[in-house]
């Protein structure tokens, strides 16, 4: 009995899909967030996920960053403020050098309402919230 190599790969391939399969390590899948505090997400009937299940990722959450401003970097001055009010105060107007490495906050987390796209992981302990999306009301 000889072996037909291709239907042998065929069938290694086939059992490799099939096993991936029921294992399911990752999946991709969308959710709508129910609670900001604590976070969470309505994926199905079956499925709500709480904070131990989410893992964020920038895109989703408040965070802190550090940039540095170049040495020739000033505020506005009159000129360029055409927006603020008479009533803003001795802040309306004035001008000053900034410099160095300055501390910033980023304000991206998840709000009641807005709708996710989630990254199953560990067949199901885990959800990565890659970012928000827009998707049609269901």
């Amino acid at each position: 009995m000889s072996l037909d190599m291709d239907e042998f790969l065929r069938d290694i391939k086939r059992a490799a899909a099939e096993a991936g399969e029921t294992k399911k390590p990752f999946a991709l899948l969308f959710g709508t967030v129910t609670s900001a505090e604590p976070l969470k997400i309505f994926v199905n009937q079956k499925l709500t996920l709480d904070e131990q299940q989410i893992v964020l990722t920038n895109n989703v959450r408040d965070y802190t960053i550090y940039m540095s401003t170049a040495e020739d970097h000033y505020t506005e001055t009159e000129e360029d403020i055409t927006t603020v009010p008479e009533d803003y105060g001795m802040f309306r107007s004035h001008k000053h050098t900034y410099k160095g490495k300055k501390k910033w906050t980023v304000h991206l987390a998840l709000k009641v309402g807005e709708k996710v796209i989630l990254l199953r992981c560990d067949g199901g302990q885990k959800y990565i919230v890659l970012d928000r999306v827009e998707a049609p009301d269901e």
